[in-house]
């Protein structure tokens, strides 16, 4: 296999920064240290950050078990099982997400849906699209006790009381691992305790559903050990694919060009959320972090700010897409990727770029301080009843944003494709007339994902809460609540954190935003 290649790159105002900042991680041998889980890289205190670095070595322990992973898969297949549903948040479902979109169903694969939301409309929809009796739930859980994923087993376990069809993922030793052990689950697959949900991409995580979806596990980990071989610490960091790509982003976020905004081709845009979340979650904290921007529609060079740093990842249309903003003296970074095979190795890139890039900010990247908030502001509320906060004015609050800032989208509506292309719409038109980065994001899937940022990272965000009423609610059987319930908690939970810090948040329903 040829070795990774590093990228390109157009850097005007940040090429002494950047070559300054690898010569520093040579001299102070960070990339040897990171593979030495030296955890002074990013703090003194060893606590936490000593147990999240599995994922360095992880594509090794996986490929032991490539051949359980297969024959698992085909016994699914053999019991007459066409399709999977995969219930889970932030890190436990983002992969999957991104090897189910860009690698699609193989020959004798089954379908692969990903459950991640707690809106009713959304899980309605989907049971519809379902042969229950065809159907196999994986449950994917780090902790074994989140709260939407226990919900989704909740219900279908009500659907398909039946343990051969459900499958667990989970650390060992949690809740769901005992669950799935009284309930006599299929198969639970323990993940390594060492390895931070959003760090999981190759592990149990990412390949029990490519398994059944038919991929080639066996190139997915080859490419993640050609990546981890060329981020070795020999190699140096101006010539180490991920190291040189920390260092940059970096950079350019140390520099003010903060808005990571992402290009990406058409068969790779599922990675655009994985990444999103892996930078917004590691890096947004401490007042400080980088905000990814996915999704955007690429416009010409004068719609956007200063505050914009261009990555493409792909081939030639990525490549055309960032020419004329380089024209226009934005910074970009080109990173060449064949096609979805590859994934593995950018998984691996991404991650190591990210835990450099937590060095060159001072920033522990394995930890997510604020995520913790908006849970706890819902349990609240779900104990003592919601009530739904008023909504607000969209208008004054868009008189608000200033040059640098970013504006977040945060839509507690069903992922639909025509919500989609509504919130695609609006978004364009308000980074076109107020040049300012705009995010996109379903919660509660954003919660588990930018959630961290919008609360920890940099007071530049300007949040725009979009909220509708369920057609139809639905409930959590052996809860008080609904899903209804729930989803209304999370929202008004989330409001209340970021109102909690300052920031600058309304309410508003989809009918305002069309109205812009």
């Amino acid at each position: 296999m040829k070795r990774p290649a590093r990228g390109t790159s157009f850097l005007p105002g940040l090429e002494r920064l950047v070559r300054e900042r690898v010569e520093a991680l040579d001299r102070h041998r960070v990339v040897e240290r990171i593979w030495q889980k030296d955890v002074t890289v990013w703090r003194a205190d060893p606590t936490e950050i000593a147990d999240r670095l599995g994922w360095l070595s992880v594509h090794h322990a996986m490929r032991e078990q490539v051949a359980i992973l297969r024959d698992f898969a085909g016994r699914c297949v053999q019991d007459g099982l066409v399709a999977a549903v995969l219930a889970g948040m932030g890190g436990s479902s983002l992969a999957p997400d991104v090897l189910r979109g860009a690698l699609g169903v193989h020959p004798g694969g089954l379908e692969l849906a990903v459950l991640d939301t707690t809106h009713p409309d959304q899980i309605l929809a989907l049971e519809r699209t379902l042969d229950l009796d065809r159907t196999l739930f994986i449950v994917a859980s780090k902790s074994g006790t989140t709260v939407e994923t226990l919900a989704h087993l909740a219900y279908f376990w009500s659907k398909v009381p039946d343990g051969s069809r459900f499958v667990a993922i989970t650390d060992p030793g949690t809740p769901l691992e005992s669950l799935a052990a009284d309930r006599g689950f299929r198969q639970t697959f323990r993940n390594p305790a060492d390895i931070g949900g959003r760090y999981s991409a190759m592990s149990y995580v990412g390949l029990v559903p490519a398994a059944l979806l038919g991929a080639d596990l066996d190139g997915l980990l080859d490419h993640a050990a050609a990546m981890a071989g060329a981020c070795a610490a020999p190699v140096r960091s101006i010539e180490n694919p991920g190291a040189w790509l920390g260092a940059v982003v970096g950079e350019a976020a140390r520099a003010g060009r903060d808005k990571l905004t992402f290009v990406l081709d058409d068969p790779l845009v599922s990675f655009g959320p994985w990444v999103e979340q892996l930078l917004a979650e590691s890096t947004g904290k401490d007042g400080r972090g980088i905000v990814p921007v996915d999704g955007e529609d690429v416009g010409p060079p004068d719609v956007y700010g200063d505050d914009r740093f261009f990555v493409g990842i792909g081939g030639d249309p990525a490549r055309r897409s960032l020419e004329p903003l380089e024209h226009g003296g934005h910074p970009a970074v080109m990173l060449p990727v064949d096609g979805p095979p590859e994934l593995g190795g950018e998984f691996f890139r991404w991650e190591f770029a990210t835990a450099v890039a937590g060095a060159v900010l001072g920033i522990h990247p394995f930890d997510q301080p604020n995520v913790q908030e908006a849970k706890d502001a819902t349990k609240r509320l779900l104990e003592r009843g919601v009530e739904e906060p008023p909504y607000g004015d969209f208008r004054a609050l868009l008189k608000t944003v200033r040059p640098g800032d970013y504006l977040a989208i945060q839509a507690y509506l069903p992922r639909s494709a025509a919500n989609e292309a509504m919130l695609q719409g609006i978004r364009s038109r308000l980074r076109d007339r107020l040049r300012v980065a705009t995010t996109v994001g379903f919660g509660p899937r954003f919660l588990h994902s930018t959630g961290q940022l919008h609360k920890g990272g940099p007071g530049t965000g300007v949040f725009v809460q979009v909220v509708e009423p369920p057609a139809k609610d639905v409930a959590v059987p052996g809860e008080r609540y609904s899903f209804g319930d729930l989803i209304a908690a999370q929202a008004a939970g989330d409001l209340a954190a970021l109102r909690s810090r300052g920031r600058r948040v309304s309410r508003v329903r989809p009918a305002d935003l069309e109205a812009i």
